[in-house]
């Protein structure tokens, strides 16, 4: 199948790890040219030697902190011609609302909810303008599977949702698509360590981390290339008549 993906320009918010990179991965497997930010310039540096080692496609490095409104405009500046945004970047704190202070409350939604809003306002802008473009929000499963442990990212996702949903309603009137992907627990090496840390505690055994996943959809949590390989596939021209929904990859555990 023809993705019609060859030289498009992708830029991936938190591209360097996880996710982000698997996502990377999967562009560049496609043809295209890649923008990958992230706050560790060594990550970025390690990424793009993996991107370009296997694929013979531009790769472009930027080490900000999407988290200041001003390094949003200073990317931007140097990547003004982009075909597709992946926002990616971000972790919200776990923890009930007793849990999570304000600071901390802040620090997560400045660089997940404010980052993924404010990178779209400002490329949707442009894309607008060219009649062109797409947007996809790698946003997460708690937004629509609720949770009091973690209800600064559920909200914070749900909020997430909301926004996307909106503003996708009516982007197609402009040429534009705008759509997410909640993914559920996603094998990345930050999830693989927490659970490594629970195990500890419980068993004393840090490599039975696996046993909090016995309950999950194959008894495993999702990899970062089937995140990948969905995203891949909304951000081509197979996919041109979806925007303004929100994709759930989680095995059913929603349903």
């Amino acid at each position: 199948m023809d993705l019609e993906l060859s030289g498009r320009h992708v830029l991936i918010t938190g591209g360097s790890k996880g996710i982000g990179l698997a996502v990377a991965q999967g562009f560049a497997a496609e043809g295209c040219t890649l923008s990958l930010v992230s706050r560790n310039r060594e990550n970025l540096d390690a990424a793009k030697t993996l991107i370009t080692s296997a694929y013979d496609v531009a790769v472009n490095i930027y080490d900000f902190d999407l988290s200041n409104s001003e390094n949003i405009t200073n990317l931007l500046e140097a990547c003004a011609d982009i075909d597709i945004l992946v926002n990616n970047a971000g972790a919200i704190m776990a923890g009930d609302v007793d849990a999570v202070n304000e600071r901390k409350w802040r620090e997560g939604w400045e660089l997940k909810v404010l980052g993924y809003i404010n990178m779209t306002r400002s490329v949707y802008a442009n894309m607008r303008r060219q009649q062109n473009g797409i947007i996809i929000n790698i946003i997460g499963l708690a937004g629509e599977k609720l949770d009091v442990q973690y209800v600064a990212g559920s909200t914070g996702n749900a909020a997430l949702m909301a926004f996307t949903k909106t503003l996708g309603s009516n982007s197609l009137n402009f040429g534009v698509r705008i759509l997410g992907v909640n993914p559920g627990p996603v094998a990345t090496e930050r999830l693989i360590g927490i659970l490594q840390t629970k195990a500890k505690a419980e068993f004393g055994d840090a490599s039975k981390w696996q046993h909090y996943v016995k309950t999950l959809p194959h008894s495993r949590a999702l990899e970062p290339i089937e995140v990948a390989d969905l995203v891949v596939f909304l951000g081509s021209a197979r996919a041109s008549y979806i925007s303004g929904t929100v994709v759930t990859l989680d095995g059913g555990q929603s349903g």
